[in-house]
């Protein structure tokens, strides 16, 4: 959430950041219902002012044991324009909530500005794998070794579910806990095990609402979510705080079950594990004094890529334009995976800086050491990393012509010494 201050004292770069995101508000409505709302509440506090100078009287009155009855008679109207004034406050602050929660965060100055088309590689790893065979889809592997049945989740829940079987159910398990060693034992995240449901203040905190229920998964009879990324409870578990700045960085690292409708994406990527409405995914998140942010970012960004690395997987790392960065992102980087079988890069991480925005909105602060003044934290977060598209990824591209799957070195023993999975 942006500073209502900030807005109305940088109203073009407001107006050029909304632009240059695609986006189209009326930001010159929301400084006018502002300026009605600080008038309004600048008489109400004069006409608070008469009134307590009133009882002032009236207590004296009273105390003289005098008729203080023309005072009260005189304060009446004052009372009634005071409340009407609190209800017209009460009307303008909704209408400047509502404006004011869909205002997407400043786009950093560094990214490139325009849609996708304009997002710019900035990092390659890896050679993608040469086949003396034609490779297969991740899907056709699936079939040929019994490790993820497609047609059984959608019989139990519906189309776009995963259910894993046997090494495919190891294989995942595998993955999530060598991530989560990787992050706790080398890069220093603490780990967390958040819960899969949140509430709409959490959502609200991170940005998902309003802007995004469409896209998420509610209870009917209760207002709890199901979380899209760990990065809401993790975030959340700060809201409200006021951190020390001797506690920063605070870095936390998080599994957890993902749920997302995708509502405006159907018939796109429907296939196998490509597009799914529930994945795992681990997860990382800082807290961090402003001026580290951006650097943290580069650090985010590198603990993710060491997953991959380790896995030795093709992948590239591009910077997002400002047309296509998340609603509370300043700066975000995408790392896409190379899968042989689909011959395409895939989307695994998204890592981001979402400077003070989330932490306006969550009210996460820390008392600065040097002023004693509390400030806004920046907080940041990236997937390390999603594993529908990773596990594709290790499927197509260590398969063999006998439809057979290597084990990545780095996996062996998290698969308690196994190689390859074979055909069934």
């Amino acid at each position: 959430m942006l500073d209502l201050k900030f807005i109305r004292d940088n109203k073009d770069i407001v107006k050029e950041a909304i632009k240059n995101r695609g986006y189209k508000l009326d930001i010159d409505e929301l400084i006018k219902l502002d300026e009605e709302h600080r008038k309004i509440l600048s008489e109400a506090e004069e006409l608070r002012s008469q009134r307590n100078k009133a009882n002032d009287e009236v207590a004296a009155i009273l105390k003289a044991k005098g008729n203080p009855k023309e005072i009260i008679a005189k304060m009446k109207p004052i009372s009634q324009k005071i409340a009407d004034f609190e209800a017209k406050v009460e009307e303008l602050s909704q209408k400047i909530d509502k404006i004011k929660y869909i205002i997407p965060n400043i786009p950093d100055k560094s990214l490139p500005v325009g849609g996708p088309e304009n997002n710019k590689i900035v990092k390659s790893w890896g050679k993608t794998p040469n086949f003396e065979f034609k490779p297969k889809t991740h899907v056709e592997l699936a079939e040929m070794l019994g490790i993820i049945c497609f047609g059984i989740a959608a019989k139990i829940t519906g189309s776009n579910f995963i259910l894993y079987k046997g090494l495919g159910a190891r294989l995942e398990r595998a993955l999530i806990n060598f991530m989560l060693d990787l992050h706790t034992k080398k890069h220093g995240y603490t780990e967390i095990f958040p819960p899969f449901l949140v509430n709409r203040r959490s959502m609200t905190g991170t940005g998902q609402l309003p802007k995004l229920e469409d896209d998420m998964y509610r209870l009917k009879d209760e207002d709890l979510f199901l979380i899209p990324t760990a990065e809401v409870p993790v975030t959340n578990i700060h809201a409200g705080d006021t951190l020390e700045e001797s506690d920063l960085p605070i870095r936390y690292t998080a599994y957890s079950a993902c749920f997302r409708r995708e509502a405006g994406s159907y018939g796109k990527d429907t296939r196998g594990l490509v597009r799914v409405h529930q994945f795992d995914k681990v997860e990382l998140v800082k807290f961090t004094k402003p001026e580290t942010s951006f650097d943290e970012l580069e650090k985010l960004l590198l603990d993710a890529e060491e997953v991959l690395q380790l896995l030795e997987l093709p992948y590239r790392v591009v910077m997002l334009a400002t047309g296509d960065i998340s609603f509370a992102a300043a700066k975000c980087y995408d790392i896409e995976l190379y899968a042989a079988g689909v011959d395409a890069y895939l989307e695994v991480s998204s890592c981001s800086c979402f400077t003070d925005f989330q932490a306006r909105r969550a009210n996460i602060r820390y008392r600065d050491k040097a002023t004693k003044k509390t400030l806004f934290v920046h907080t940041l977060n990236g997937s390390g990393v999603a594993l529908p598209r990773l596990v594709v990824a290790i499927m197509e591209n260590y398969q063999n012509k006998d439809g057979s799957v290597r084990i990545p070195k780095a996996l062996i023993p998290y698969m308690d010494g196994l190689e390859v999975i074979k055909p069934k």
